[in-house]
């Protein structure tokens, strides 16, 4: 038997004893060491995204490897590794040009949950992953190993985002040094959208949030600008610290009036690029003739466009390098048996990313 956090929409959160099968061939099982509060999984466990319950969140996380099933290769036990959502087939057409990203297969864990009650009813893997748990089973190719110089419960944050926010701007995006980047939105995502323009060379890097307090910290990890939309004619200031319009424009919250503010702001054959997930029946108003007359593109960044194999070595040696922030993303720690509190932390907005860490 092993603890987790059931959810059964609009009910109560509860940390239960279950039931968790071993790794089938391909999978692993991982004693997890951290998760982060990502909203994503808030929206889950409020049934603003449907699907089936009993369902275990969690996709931001780090552990180490306990169990391989057969035809394991990537990872082996013991190995200190990021638990993503992501996975990839390694046969498909988006996993052999190079996005595996965007790999649509389904896995035998989508048919057969390795979850189960007591009683013996399957719970859902949320988001692929379930990891709000002690252990869970993913695919191995979900999996990226980590070095001993990231501290585990910081590498919990590569898992979702640290890689989403810079991996818009890195690889969805493919900012240049030079360009000009409007980051909306100063949470989690987005100021990790923040570090990656700043990795990048970007100037101006311009922070837009309703919060002033936000777009202190968004200073703090690369802006060169914080505008408030309450206080300031986006629009106008955008169009006047970059001569006209940004290069590229990242839309990191799942608000539509965060989306149609950003519609006006990037230049000719400028780039929009959405990143956070609104609700699923939500959809903006824009304007295809401007689009078209204009030459911009709108691109939507799955999880950062992120290659795990290239992207979490990647962000590891700039953690070392000291050019990617993460302990500064952490507001607050928590056992396990106060994920609500933490939960609700995110939820009202009072954290950047709060974890859940196990004694490991």
């Amino acid at each position: 038997m092993r603890a987790a956090v059931c959810y059964e929409f609009g009910k109560p959160l509860v940390i239960e004893d279950v039931r968790l099968d071993p790794p089938q061939t391909g999978e692993v099982r991982v004693r997890i060491a951290a998760i982060g509060i990502c909203h994503s999984d808030i929206h889950l466990i409020r049934g603003e995204w449907g699907g089936d319950v009993p369902v275990i969140a969690g996709h931001e996380a780090s552990g180490i490897v306990d169990e391989v099933g057969p035809g394991v290769t990537l990872v082996k036990p013991g190995d200190r590794v990021v638990v993503t959502l992501l996975r990839s087939c390694g046969r498909c057409r988006h996993c052999l040009t190079g996005s595996p990203y965007a790999c649509p297969t389904r896995f035998p864990i989508d048919d057969a949950s390795r979850f189960h009650t007591l009683d013996g009813q399957p719970i859902k893997h949320g988001l692929d992953t379930a990891a709000f748990a002690e252990y869970t089973v993913v695919d191995q190719s979900q999996l990226a190993v980590i070095p001993k110089f990231v501290p585990l419960d910081l590498a919990s944050l590569l898992a979702c985002g640290v890689i989403t926010g810079a991996g818009a701007v890195l690889n969805t995006a493919n900012v240049k040094f030079g360009e000009s980047v409007v980051v909306i939105g100063a949470g989690g995502v987005g100021l990790n959208a923040i570090q990656g323009a700043q990795i990048a060379g970007a100037d101006p890097i311009i922070a837009i949030d309703v919060l002033d307090s936000k777009l202190g910290t968004a200073r703090d990890f690369g802006a060169t600008h914080g505008l408030n939309p309450h206080s300031s004619d986006v629009t106008e200031s955008v169009r006047s610290l970059t001569g006209g319009g940004a290069d590229h424009v990242v839309v990191t919250v799942g608000a539509i009036s965060a989306v149609e503010m950003a519609l006006p702001l990037p230049r000719i054959e400028g780039n929009l690029v959405l990143v956070g997930m609104p609700p699923a029946d939500a959809s903006a108003r824009f304007s295809p003739f401007d689009t078209v007359s204009s030459g911009q593109r709108i691109l939507g960044s799955i999880m950062g466009s992120t290659r795990l194999s290239i992207d979490i070595p990647r962000m590891a040696k700039l953690y070392r390098q000291k050019r990617l922030h993460l302990e500064e993303l952490v507001t607050r720690r928590y056992p396990f048996d106060e994920i609500n509190a933490a939960i609700d932390s995110s939820e009202q907005g009072e954290a950047v990313r709060n974890l859940v860490v196990f004694d490991i």
